[in-house]
């Protein structure tokens, strides 16, 4: 990603120009979950950044030029971090210590070619794991996808100083096999299989690879906006999930990236927490409406249940006991906040 100068950050520009993250146009229906604070997100389970937040953070970052300026900017964010972030923000807390003058990008290039190399491990892993898939494929199926796991395995050990090949390239080639009627559940996991493939959300090395090349500024940012506030469709828009506030979560953006097209079941797998955290979510949008943050969505709660169970084929079952809305309730509320009456108003 390619730095980007921007007149004015602005909750709505923020995530599209750094993290390629969509704020307008198809999520626009979500403003209203954008701007509660204190929510936990739903499938990382820690609480998001604010987004008014953003511009004090951008203030901050341009007068950080040393790696000790970074730790200390960072810190103040510390307790919103995810476990990639966290550890890398570990790794530059030490470096400052002993290299405070120096900068963040200096400290990846130390660490990069060791990392790489265990990078290079982690995505065999997980072409593995998908070859294994393929002994359930008719041969010719199962040729054409070992075709391409073993041009990605002559790609990742063809030098020590090569990056990695280009995961993205990867799962679009898959997209690309067209497989027969009693074969498109298998090849549905093995797509979903290769979506593990580490990112710089998921892994450590992931990120010192990718970043080691990015200026000091672009380390930080990529580390805050991990945590910051993304509006995510539960049923993927790719599979006609709808641009409409009852299909809508409000996530970490790193939650949301790397879920990518993933179905909520498979990501499940991967995290296996985040029933667990949707419900600590729910609790929190509850509160907020009991506070009148989210006037006009008082049903909110009853839709995302419906949705998430559906999604998630059931492994997700939302307890509303703390709603002091009935179903009936909200209704009347949405209307009569429609009709221009505040509710809430003592």
């Amino acid at each position: 990603m390619k730095s980007k100068k921007l007149k004015h950050i602005t909750p709505q520009n923020y995530l599209k120009y750094y993290y390629d993250i969509p704020y307008e146009g198809k999520t626009s229906a979500g403003k209203p979950l954008r701007k509660l604070k204190d929510i936990t997100c739903p499938y990382r389970g820690i609480k998001i950044i604010p987004t008014d937040n953003i511009k004090g953070f951008e203030k901050n970052l341009a007068k950080c030029h040393t790696a000790l300026d970074a730790v200390e900017l960072l810190s103040l964010y510390q307790e919103y971090m995810l476990p990639t972030e966290k550890a890398m923000f570990a790794i530059f807390k030490d470096f400052a210590l002993i290299n405070p003058d120096d900068n963040l990008q200096n400290c990846l290039q130390m660490i990069k070619m060791n990392c790489l190399t265990r990078l290079k491990l982690e995505e065999m892993e997980v072409l593995d794991d998908v070859d294994r898939l393929t002994k359930r494929l008719s041969p010719n199926s199962a040729l054409k996808i070992r075709a391409k796991t073993t041009k990605c395995r002559q790609i990742i050990i063809s030098s020590s100083t090569h990056d990695t090949f280009k995961r993205k390239t990867f799962l679009n080639s898959l997209e690309e096999i067209i497989p027969k009627e009693n074969e498109r559940e298998i090849l549905n996991n093995i797509r979903n299989k290769a979506l593990f493939l580490p990112t710089s959300e998921s892994s450590r090395n992931a990120f010192v690879v990718k970043y080691s090349k990015r200026s000091q500024t672009e380390i930080i940012r990529r580390i805050f906006i991990a945590s910051t506030g993304s509006i995510e469709h539960v049923t993927p828009a790719s599979n006609g999930g709808l641009n409409t506030i009852g299909n809508f979560l409000l996530t970490s953006a790193s939650g949301n990236r790397y879920r990518e097209n993933m179905p909520l079941v498979e990501y499940i797998k991967r995290h296996p927490k985040i029933p667990q955290y949707m419900q600590m979510y729910i609790d929190d949008i509850i509160r907020e409406i009991h506070k009148g943050h989210l006037q006009g969505n008082e049903t909110y709660p009853y839709k995302i249940k419906k949705k998430l169970f559906e999604e998630s084929e059931g492994r997700i079952m939302i307890s509303l006991g703390l709603y002091k809305y009935s179903e009936e309730e909200a209704a009347r509320a949405v209307e009569a906040y429609e009709k221009g009456v505040n509710i809430y108003k003592s």
